[in-house]
């Protein structure tokens, strides 16, 4: 049986991380828009103003997958939230548990802090994710629809 073990990521992780990243943007069918670099990931995971933190998922020693996660908030629920932002596991580690331990020490990060709620995004395509969210209690959020800001229109707004 594999032993499988979630640590606190450290700066020391900042190359790991960004070949995961770019692993699952590769999956996504996305990994020419990946930007970031090694440098970037020690700046916003592990600078001294960072909000953001990652955890790395070990299998038998060997780094198999990682998460990204910070705090929101709720204002209807009057409580701190945890949002994901990445997970992934490499795929010859998929189906071992390995999803399952990750989504565990977050939930277990989440109750410990007082959270209301856990929640992240999925793509509408990926089922073997939806099927797996699915499988553990997780719902998908209906009315509610993202949006987000990036580059140009960013910058166009906040000039504005």
């Amino acid at each position: 049986m594999p032993v499988i073990k979630i640590e606190e990521a450290t700066i020391d992780d900042s190359a790991l991380i960004l070949r995961f990243v770019k692993e699952l943007a590769r999956y996504e069918k996305a990994e020419h828009e990946v930007v970031a670099t090694e440098s970037d990931i020690e700046k916003s995971l592990f600078g001294q103003d960072s909000t953001t933190h990652a955890v790395i998922c070990s299998i038998n020693n060997e780094p198999v997958g990682f998460a990204v996660y910070f705090f929101n908030y709720s204002t209807w629920l009057g409580k701190n939230g945890l949002y994901l932002e990445d997970l992934y596991v490499s795929p010859e580690y998929r189906s071992v548990g390995a999803g399952k331990a990750l989504l565990k020490h977050l939930a277990n990060i989440a109750v410990e802090k007082g959270c209301g709620r856990f929640e992240w995004s999925v793509l509408d395509w990926n089922e073997p994710a939806i099927k797996f969210y699915k499988s553990l209690g997780a719902k998908a959020k209906h009315e509610w629809v993202g949006y987000q800001l990036t580059g140009h229109e960013l910058t166009a707004l906040a000039e504005s």
